[in-house]
C-alpha cells in the first residue's frame, strides 16, 4: 500500500501501553492533526489511537500480528503494542468470537478481525445467539463491547467466499449495531466509536475502497480527541507537568471516554441510545441536491458521488445520503431529504431482494407517500451467488446502472 501523505498540520503525542510483562512501556507517538490517508491506513490509525488510549482494548484475528493482516490494516500494531494486545489467533472464527465474548464480560474491549466476509459464517452462531442476546438475556446488567471487523464487498477480483455482502443478515438480528463507513474520515472516527461503545458492533469495511485516499482529522473520535488534548497539555516541548501526568493517570480520567463503567455488572443501556457518538448513529448528507435523493453506504458511497457529479453535468442536482449505520437506521435524515427532492434511489452491493434498500423503500413510502413523485427504486446485486471475478462488474452497481435508475425516476 502506498505511504500516506502527511500535511504540515500533523503533530504527534506519545502514549503508554502495557508491556507483555505487565509493566508500562512507551508506545510510538500517536499522530494528531490532519493527514491524507488511504481508507485502510485510516482504520489502522483509529485502532492505534484506541490501543494507546485504553489498555483494555485488544485486537484478535488471523495473521493480524507481524503480517499486519491480509490487507495490512493492522500493520505495525503488534510491534508497537505487543503480542498480548495484538493477538494472532488460530483459523477458527467461532473460537475467536467465543473468546472475545468472555473477554468482554471480564472488562476488556476486544476487536476481532474476520479475514474475509465469507469466513464469518462459522462465527454466525456465536454472534447471533450469544453476542447479540447477552445484554437482553441479563436484563441490562451485562454488556459485551465486542467489535467485529469485516472486510466486505467486491471489486477486487477475488475467488469464491471473498466478496460477500452479508450485512443484512446481522442487521436483522436485534442487539447488534451494524455500521459501514464510506470515507477515510468516517473509517477513522467510527472504528474508535465502535470500540468505545457498550454495544456489540459489526464493523463492515468496504475492502474495494481500502486504497482510496482522503483527508483525515486525527483529533476526531473519542480516542483521537483524547490524544489531541494530551498534546495540548504537553505543550511545545511535548512534556506535561508531574501534576498533569498524575491527573491523567487517575482511573476516572483514563476511563472518561467510555460510556459505561467497565466490569461485569453495569447500568442498563439500550442499543439505540446516542451514546454521544455522531458518526456511529446518524446518516450524513455527503452531497446536497434538490432533484433526487441517492442513498448509499460503505462501498457504494463513492459510486453515488460519481453519479451525482455525472448527473450535475447534465443539469440534474442529486443529494447523496451516506447511511453510515445500517442498524440502527437513521431514517429521519433520509425522509427529510426525500421530502425536499420528492424522489429516491437506494444503492448497495448486496442483493436488492430483502436487502437494506427494501427497508428504506418501505419506510420512505410510508412516511413520504404524499411527497413522492416517483416510486422508490433500488440498485444492487442480483439474487444469485456472487459471480466469478471476470464478470463481477456486471453484478456490482455501476455508474451506468445507477444513472439508469436516476433517469427512470426522473421520467415519472
Amino acid at each position: 500500500m502506498s505511504a500516506p501523505t502527511t500535511s504540515s498540520t500533523s503533530s504527534t503525542t506519545s502514549s503508554s501501553v502495557s508491556s507483555p510483562a505487565g509493566r508500562t512501556a512507551a508506545a510510538e507517538p500517536v499522530p494528531t492533526g490532519v493527514q491524507t490517508l488511504p481508507f485502510a491506513k485510516a482504520i489502522n490509525a483509529g485502532l492505534r489511537a484506541a490501543l494507546g488510549g485504553d489498555d483494555k482494548v485488544l485486537l484478535m484475528g488471523e495473521d493480524i500480528g507481524p503480517l499486519g493482516g491480509v490487507f495490512r490494516v493492522t500493520d505495525g500494531l503488534q510491534a508497537s503494542f505487543g503480542a498480548d494486545r495484538v493477538v494472532d489467533t488460530p483459523l477458527a472464527e467461532s473460537g475467536i468470537l467465543g473468546t472475545a465474548i468472555g473477554l468482554a464480560l471480564r472488562g476488556y474491549r476486544p476487536v476481532c478481525e474476520i479475514q474475509f466476509d465469507g469466513f464469518i459464517f462459522p462465527a454466525f452462531d456465536q454472534i447471533t445467539t450469544q453476542l447479540a442476546k447477552m445484554h437482553y438475556r441479563s436484563r441490562g446488567r451485562l454488556t459485551v463491547p465486542v467489535v467485529v471487523r469485516v472486510p466486505y464487498g467486491g471489486g477486487i477480483g477475488a475467488v469464491e467466499h471473498h466478496s460477500e455482502s452479508p450485512e443484512v443478515l446481522f442487521a436483522h438480528t436485534p442487539g447488534l449495531r451494524v455500521v459501514s463507513p464510506g470515507s477515510p474520515q468516517d473509517a477513522y472516527t467510527m472504528i474508535q466509536e465502535a470500540i468505545a461503545s457498550p454495544d456489540p458492533v459489526l464493523f463492515f469495511e468496504p475492502k474495494g475502497r481500502y486504497w482510496e485516499k482522503g483527508a483525515v482529522d486525527l483529533s476526531a473520535g473519542p480516542y483521537g480527541r483524547r490524544a489531541a488534548e494530551a498534546q495540548d497539555v504537553a505543550g511545545p516541548e511535548g512534556q506535561s507537568s508531574a501534576a498533569e501526568s498524575s491527573a491523567a493517570d487517575e482511573p476516572g480520567e483514563r476511563e472518561s471516554i467510555t460510556v459505561r463503567e467497565r466490569g461485569t455488572l453495569r447500568e442498563p443501556v439500550t442499543l439505540h441510545e446516542a451514546n454521544g457518538f455522531s458518526t456511529l448513529n446518524t446518516a450524513v448528507v455527503a452531497r446536497p441536491g434538490t432533484d433526487l435523493t441517492l442513498v448509499a453506504y460503505g462501498p457504494t458511497v463513492a459510486t453515488a458521488l460519481k453519479v451525482a457529479e455525472a448527473a450535475a453535468s447534465e443539469g440534474t442536482s442529486i443529494e447523496v445520503v451516506d447511511l453510515r449505520s445500517i442498524s440502527p437506521l437513521d431514517t429521519d435524515t433520509v425522509v427529510e431529504s426525500v421530502r425536499k427532492t420528492h424522489r429516491c434511489v437506494v444503492v448497495h452491493e448486496a442483493p436488492t431482494f430483502l436487502g437494506t434498500g427494501a427497508e428504506i423503500a418501505a419506510t420512505v413510502t410510508e412516511r413520504c407517500f404524499y411527497d413522492l413523485e416517483a416510486p422508490v427504486l433500488r440498485v444492487g446485486g442480483f439474487h444469485t451467488p456472487y459471480p466469478v471475478a471476470k464478470i463481477e462488474h456486471e453484478y456490482l452497481p455501476s455508474l451506468d446502472r445507477v444513472l439508469d435508475a436516476v433517469d427512470r425516476s426522473l421520467a415519472f
